[in-house]
């Protein structure tokens, strides 16, 4: 491939990129946002909507943008489609994003970056008259569309170890809750509602899971197929254990309040023992900093008077 016909490459990429771009930004204005509706809606500390969270105007008018974008460009004969649909949805849904639309928004976002970053490296390296030769100015351009390919996919399942930690650090204060729902005579399907509600500012995605949880129990689906569901979503081996232990006790007809005592103290143990691992590990993890920064000044001060009697020599 000769150097022209890379260039002509390059500048299509750009092309595209800019196409792209338009094509993004044109919703934002082509359709207004009825702000002042949204804003008298209800505030954070409102019960849990349909969405299993509470409403946000940032997250509620980032969805709609997206979902914009995503039937814009369908609509103008851009198939979004992944022939991995299954797999990425699921990958999706455990770091939170369970929009219909996920899917294609996230192979959308894979071709802009794949897009855009070769085009910037480019256009970077030119202005700057780089000096790599031809084959490595290329590649170096290559491999920033890689990048941009795969950075999403570093995002999503950093996003969803983030998730699962903090669905995780709240569980042991939710089935707390839940015990004292259970103790005070509530159904455990009336649990889910009320524990939901309850946690939703201090753990939103444990909240977001019960509310799910409460919606599909009231829509007449079966506990069981609910529960298993939840620990679907939620990725966390805790919860799926939590699940096969309420399934199992209402199958055979045992307490559901004994269990539900018996598991969450195992789930504070379990918490408690996590917290005291991390502590033992800042020591060792300590050590590396003292001894790369503090060790080579200890040692130069200590040292410092022994090369001062053996050259001679007056510092001050």
């Amino acid at each position: 491939m000769s150097s022209d016909m890379v260039t002509y490459l390059i500048l299509g990429l750009v092309f595209g990129a800019v196409v792209l771009g338009v094509i993004a930004i044109a919703p934002m204005f082509g359709r207004k946002v009825d702000l002042a509706k949204r804003l008298a809606g209800p505030t954070a500390g409102a019960t849990i909507t349909s969405g299993g969270a509470a409403p946000s105007l940032r997250t509620d008018y980032g969805s709609n943008l997206w979902a914009r974008l995503v039937e814009e460009i369908e609509s103008r004969g851009i198939s979004l489609n992944d022939d991995k649909a299954p797999v990425l949805q699921e990958k999706l849904a455990l770091a939170g994003y369970a929009q219909p639309y996920a899917v294609r928004a996230y192979v959308l976002i894979r071709a802009m970056l794949a897009l855009v970053f070769p085009a910037v490296t480019y256009g970077y390296l030119t202005l700057v008259g780089s000096t790599l030769s031809g084959p490595k100015f290329y590649l170096v351009v290559l491999g920033s569309a890689v990048l941009g390919m795969y950075l999403p996919n570093v995002i999503v399942s950093g996003r969803a170890d983030r998730r699962q930690q903090e669905i995780l650090n709240g569980f042991p204060d939710a089935l707390d809750l839940m015990l004292v729902c259970v103790e005070a005579g509530l159904g455990i399907d009336a649990c889910f509602a009320r524990v939901g509600q309850e946690i939703i500012n201090l753990h939103p995605r444990l909240a977001e899971l019960f509310a799910t949880v409460s919606l599909e129990l009231r829509a007449g689906r079966p506990r069981a197929e609910a529960l298993k569901n939840m620990a679907r979503r939620s990725g966390v081996q805790e919860i799926q254990s939590f699940a096969t232990l309420v399934i199992q006790s209402d199958k055979l007809g045992a307490s559901i309040g004994t269990a539900l005592k018996i598991y969450a103290g195992e789930m504070r143990e379990g918490r408690r023992m996590r917290a005291e691992e991390k502590a033992h590990r800042l020591p060792v993890l300590l050590s590396v900093p003292m001894v790369v920064f503090l060790l080579p000044v200890v040692v130069g001060a200590l040292a410092l008077p022994a090369v001062i009697q053996i050259t001679g020599t007056d510092v001050l």
